[in-house]
Order: C-alpha cells, then structure tokens, then sequence
C-alpha cells in the first residue's frame, strides 16, 4: 500500500508540474500579447519541485487551476486572431484602394482620350466642309446634264473625304437624276428635297441646276449631321435623313 501510494503521489506530482507549467507559459504568452518584458515567475513549479505536491490541495481547487489554464489559452489565442483578421480586413482595405484608385484613373484618362479623339474627328470634319473646291456659280448653266456630269460636278464641290458618303445617299435617294419627282410626297431632286421648293434657298434655278441642287444638299447636310459622312450614317439607320 505504501508502494501505491508512492507511485500514485509521483503521479500527482506530474499532473501538478504539467498543469503549473501549462499556466506560466500561458502567461508569458499573455505578457508577450500585451508587450510587457517581465519574465515569468517560476515560484509554482519550483514549489511542486520541492514536494508541495497539488494531491495536498483539494480536487475543486486542482479543476480551478486547470479551468484557469485552458481559459488563458483561450484568451490568447482569440486575442492572436484577431490581430490577424485585422491585419487581413486592412490589407483587403489598401488593396481595393489600390485597384479603385487605377479603375478612377483609367476611367479619366479614357474619358480624356475620347474628348481628344472627338475634338480631333470634329476639327477635321469641319476642315472638310471648309475645302469645297468650287461653288455653284463656278459652273455655267446647261439645258440638260448627264449623270457623269452631275457627277462630276458634285466631285469638285463636295469635299473629298465626304464626296462617297454624299454619293451613296444621292444613289438612294434619285440615283443622280436631278429631275426625278416622287409624285406622292412631292419631293424633288437629286436629295429628293421636301417639299422641293426649299432649295430655292441655294438658287432659283433648283428645278434645272444640279450645281444648285448640289449646293442646297451639302449646306443641308453639314448644319444637320456636321457632314455627307454624319448624314449617311444617320440615314443607314434610318433609310432617311
């Protein structure tokens, strides 16, 4: 008997060492946690050591000191997880930052490359409409005009880099034929004017002259769609313009 009570004091005594170191470690991390340099204080175990044995204190006393461990565990480690979720929230934070500010940046730097490109598209539009070669009054009257000349003329008054888009819109329109008539609408001309009697703004002699007719269509197109070009899109839309 006194043999198994010896083995079951050394057991204790285990139990009380584990359970003392278990706490000071706990501490110092706590203490670590919380920036202070004190060491730990080695006065439990050392006591244990020296045969104050935890099978001396009552069993309640033996479940505090254990629940008192595990708590402090606890404690730091939730302590230590939070650190690092916050740590992560404010790096999520300056990385979404980041990626805003160069989506902010992008989006100016676009915007700004679109009013340059619009700025720039407009200029040489208006430059285009500003180099007609010839006007109506350059071309001396005629009792009648081919296709090719009604052509021809329109080429050295409409600038070249809209003279296409003016070209496939008078093809629709009357197909160069500047007599054609639509009897139910009652348009008129190569651009099939409506009525016709307003491009009598450009000549009077709208009716016979396809330099008039010419002359009204471009003023008509340029103050509209800003050109034949801007016209013509309009009209691939619409089938008008």
């Amino acid at each position: 008997m006194l043999e198994g009570n010896r083995v079951s004091r050394i057991s204790v005594r285990g139990f009380a060492v584990a359970s003392a170191t278990a706490v000071t470690t706990v501490g110092a991390v706590v203490g670590v946690a919380a920036g202070s340099t004190a060491q730990p204080s080695n006065d439990f175990e050392a006591t244990a050591g020296e045969g104050t044995l935890l099978a001396e204190i009552p069993a309640g006393q033996q479940a505090e000191v254990q629940t008192a461990s595990l708590s402090q565990q606890a404690d730091a480690q939730a302590a230590a997880a939070d650190t690092a979720a916050q740590k992560s929230a404010e790096e999520t934070a300056r990385k979404q930052a980041a990626e805003d500010a160069i989506a902010k940046k992008e989006a100016a730097e676009k915007k700004i490359a679109d009013a340059k490109a619009k700025e720039k598209r407009e200029a040489e539009e208006k430059a285009s409409r500003d180099s007609a070669r010839a006007d109506a009054s350059s071309f001396a009257q005629q009792s009648s005009y081919t296709i090719a000349q009604t052509k021809a003329i329109a080429q050295q008054m409409v600038p070249s880099g809209q003279f296409q888009c003016f070209s496939n819109i008078v093809d629709h329109e009357s197909g160069w034929n500047y007599k054609a008539s639509n009897p139910s609408s009652g348009a008129y001309g190569l651009m099939q004017a409506l009525p016709g009697s307003k491009m009598s703004s450009a000549g009077a002699d709208w009716q016979t002259n396809p330099a008039t007719q010419i002359k009204w269509g471009l003023n008509y197109m340029n103050d509209r769609y800003g050109g034949p070009c801007g016209a013509w899109d309009f009209w691939q839309a619409n089938n008008w313009y």
